[in-house]
């Protein structure tokens, strides 16, 4: 079953599963937090004295480093408080900028030869390296990282190209990890843990807020759909747009009520029921999967969903809706849902 953005086979799904046991949390339970006091697992054994900077700054001898575990379990050695960090995904570059973190070194959006529209007004002048999870070495190596956040990289050559750049170089993500989890392992990478835990509260009290604000839509079976070039696939309960939907307070239809966070393979003419709800929200990420819908949208099947007839399909930026998630980007969900249920 497809991830919201690289297809995993079914070997390489089940090995992702044993990942994630290892994976964020692992990250997340060692190193240090934003208070700069040294985490209590064994593996990652920088001293309390050694991970708050022991004097010696960010860059001098043991007394500037920290040690923590990537989304893989690997330990990683980082700069206590990192200077020049380059972010190869789009949910890494979403993370830094919430902690309040301006990154030397991008890559462009899911889908996009630019960066993410709902971020580009906050990397204004910060240097491109390449695409979405393709960086181009040459330009890695001009933004002199002291950190690079590798999101969910599986590439293991490239990972050990970009390790010679700097052995300062995480994986990010684990294919099954949400993206609160992630978020938190970057906040602790960046050595802003406290900071990340804040930034998932006031996300939370919002979300409920804006729920409990949707008078006759509080509650509405959602459905939450990627339309591609072959059909559309449906977001199981676990994946970011979907959680958001969850964290607000409003369902999904019983058809899409399924524990995961991946995309249901794509659905012919013949399945289309399976994507009505009280409200429909359609996304695409590339041209092919915009004409797909729109040619779509004038057969009869289509027009026959309770949704549509309803006036209640609304198309919403895939750019934002099918990743694997931010706070910045829930924001943006966030927004889009009010707006279209009635909520603000």
């Amino acid at each position: 079953m497809p991830f919201a953005r690289r297809p995993l086979s079914p070997v390489r799904h089940r090995a992702a599963q044993a990942l994630a046991v290892t994976g964020a949390a692992a990250l997340l339970l060692t190193g240090c937090g934003s208070s700069g006091t040294s985490g209590s697992s064994a593996s990652a054994s920088s001293p309390a004295g050694d991970a708050a900077g022991g004097g010696n700054g960010a860059n001098g001898g043991n007394g500037g480093k920290r040690t923590v575990k990537d989304a893989t379990g690997k330990a990683v050695e980082v700069s206590a408080e990192p200077k020049r960090i380059v972010t190869l995904t789009q949910e890494d570059l979403d993370a830094v900028l919430a902690l309040g973190v301006k990154p030397v070194g991008i890559t462009n959006g899911q889908g996009l030869n630019e960066p993410p529209a709902y971020l580009k007004d906050k990397v204004q002048g910060v240097p491109v390296v390449g695409n979405l999870l393709q960086p181009v070495m040459d330009k890695v190596i001009a933004a002199k990282p002291d950190l690079i956040l590798a999101g969910d990289m599986q590439d293991e050559q490239m990972l050990k190209q970009l390790r010679e750049i700097t052995p300062a170089t995480l994986v990010t993500m684990a294919p099954t990890d949400d993206w609160k989890l992630a978020f938190k392992g970057i906040g602790n990478a960046v050595n802003k843990l406290d900071q990340a835990g804040k930034v998932i509260g006031d996300y939370e009290a919002k979300a409920a807020k804006a729920g409990g604000e949707l008078t006759k839509n509080k509650g509405a079976a959602v459905s939450i759909v990627r339309w591609n070039p072959t059909g559309p696939s449906w977001m199981e309960k676990k994946q970011f747009a979907s959680g958001v939907a969850l964290d607000m307070g409003l369902t999904r239809p019983a058809a899409q009520d399924k524990d995961g966070n991946a995309h249901s393979p794509a659905l012919s003419l013949e399945k289309l029921s399976e994507i009505d709800g009280d409200w429909l929200f359609l996304s695409t990420l590339t041209d092919d999967g915009k004409s797909a819908l729109k040619d779509v949208q004038s057969k009869p099947a289509y027009q026959e969903l309770t949704a549509v007839k309803n006036n209640h399909a609304v198309t919403v930026d895939g750019s934002v809706w099918s990743t694997r998630g931010g706070p910045l980007a829930a924001d943006v969900v966030i927004g889009d849902f009010g707006k279209a249920l009635g909520g603000n």
